[in-house]
């Protein structure tokens, strides 16, 4: 019986995610999902997600494709059109948020526990110290709950596991070590699969909650984002 899956992307925060995941439910009892959808850098995401899982002796996962969200397009992560822009302060919602893009990546899971009887899905979305996008926020999920709630078979019992909702990136730094979560095997970066850019949101992100918890980020990045 697997009580939870988790997506993992093999970001920081989805790999804090699963960590959390495991401790409590142990390995054998989670399934891990990882979802390609057209993005930039999805071979480099689709590697930390397999190290990961390797990592944690996870042997239940799935990867799903929904590569129509590209020839939706609409998001700098997967038009390659459309420039990633080096992080900055702005209330608009950023050029790379994915139209509605959690909404597919739970459907899949939901689907995926009714099929396997898990009662948890784990999702890493940050909406206080986040890039600002609409559907990382409690709201959304709480609603997405609902939806679930109403869409499964009666006693399905399923619900969205948000740990990080309201955390810090240092703050996800400092759980992440504190679990002994491998946080060298994974990939933020928007832009490059090499060496992370360091100037993208995510990677801006990233490094500063590395730099707030007094930490040096272990994957490599360019001379230029290092700093």
């Amino acid at each position: 019986m697997h009580k939870a899956i988790v997506l993992l992307s093999g970001g920081l925060d989805s790999a804090v995610t699963a960590a959390i995941a495991v401790s409590k439910e142990g390995a054998q009892n989670v399934a891990f999902l990882h979802v390609n959808y057209g993005q930039r850098t999805e071979a480099r995401e689709l590697r930390s997600f397999n190290e990961l899982s390797d990592h944690y002796g996870v042997e239940k996962r799935l990867v799903a494709d929904i590569s129509y969200l590209k020839e939706i397009g609409g998001s700098a992560l997967t038009d390659e059109s459309i420039d990633v822009p080096a992080h900055g302060g702005t209330d608009a919602v950023p050029v790379t948020y994915v139209p509605f893009r959690n909404a597919h990546l739970l459907s899949i899971a939901v689907s995926w526990a009714e099929v396997l009887g898990a009662t948890e899905v784990y999702i890493g979305a940050v909406e206080e110290d986040s890039s600002g996008y609409p559907d990382c926020r409690e709201g959304f999920f709480n609603a997405f709950t609902s939806v679930v709630s109403l869409g499964t078979k009666p006693g399905s019992g399923i619900s969205i596991k948000t740990p990080l909702i309201h955390m810090r990136k240092s703050e996800i730094v400092k759980k992440g070590l504190a679990l002994a979560a491998p946080l060298r095997l994974t990939w933020s970066c928007y832009k490059d699969s090499e060496l992370a850019c360091g100037v993208c949101d995510s990677c801006a992100l990233r490094l500063r909650g590395f730099g707030e918890a007094g930490e040096a980020d272990p994957i490599p990045y360019a001379a230029h984002g290092a700093s």
